[in-house]
């Protein structure tokens, strides 16, 4: 395969994958347990993310107090040395990083169970370690993590993974490489259902082939969901035994 050769004859990736494969998906829990209420490490492919989750708590600012729910904030923060080519143009990172974080309030507003923790904050926290591509999917990983981990009410799990369009096929799971060379769209999909709690177009797709791009997402965001049910599972069996052993 040529080094710039992003899908071969036979059917494989730069990085060996099939059109349909995940990259190498691991992810932990409870990482950070003195510093927040929820915490999670994830590794999907290159992206390293850290997330924490600080609440439900009392705000500091009355004007922040919402007697009906509870506040949701996220922030991001991408290193500078998460990427191996620095960029330049900082005022076009610090408006990426802005669309991200309100993107991904508005997609867990719908998710979290804010109703029932009137008059408080949860802080979201995320830093980004390492990426090469699919990010969004990945924040959206880590954050339904540490969310679980810190015992907050959601309504299902949210899984997020990125889907390219390489002329006619289907790249799922895109990686940087990928994404510089396609269109992309990135999915946020509610537990084993086909609901959609995100939709972000990265580039034009013709509407024609929408459907199967959709299609192929939607698989893969189950197959990410049952990965992480899977890490939280034995999480809960080792608190189990833990307890048990006292």
């Amino acid at each position: 395969m040529s080094r710039l050769e992003i899908y071969s004859p036979e059917g494989l990736r730069l990085d060996g994958r099939r059109w349909n494969e995940l990259r190498r998906f691991e992810s932990s829990i409870n990482t950070h347990p003195h510093a927040a209420d929820g915490s999670s490490y994830m590794e999907q492919g290159n992206n390293k993310i850290i997330t924490l989750v600080k609440g439900p708590k009392e705000p500091r600012l009355k004007s922040q107090m919402d007697t009906s729910k509870a506040l949701l904030n996220v922030s991001v923060n991408i290193t500078k040395f998460s990427k191996f080519e620095r960029s330049k143009s900082s005022h076009k990172n610090e408006r990426r990083v802005l669309e991200i974080q309100t993107s991904l309030v508005r997609m867990f507003e719908k998710n979290v169970m804010l109703n029932i923790y009137p008059r408080t904050v949860i802080d979201i926290e995320i830093h980004v370690l390492e990426q090469d591509g699919g990010i969004m999917g990945s924040l959206i990983n880590g954050i339904t993590l540490a969310l679980i981990d810190a015992g907050i009410s959601m309504f299902d799990y949210i899984s997020g993974i990125s889907v390219g369009l390489y002329d006619t096929t289907p790249l799922l799971d895109t990686n940087s490489i990928e994404e510089n060379a396609m269109s992309t769209v990135t999915l946020g999909v509610v537990g084993k259902s086909e609901k959609l709690s995100l939709l972000l177009v990265e580039d034009k797709i013709p509407l024609d082939r929408l459907e199967n791009v959709l299609a192929i997402g939607i698989a893969g965001a189950h197959r990410v969901r049952d990965l992480m049910d899977e890490e939280l599972r034995k999480h809960a069996q080792k608190r189990v035994t833990n307890a048990s052993a006292r």
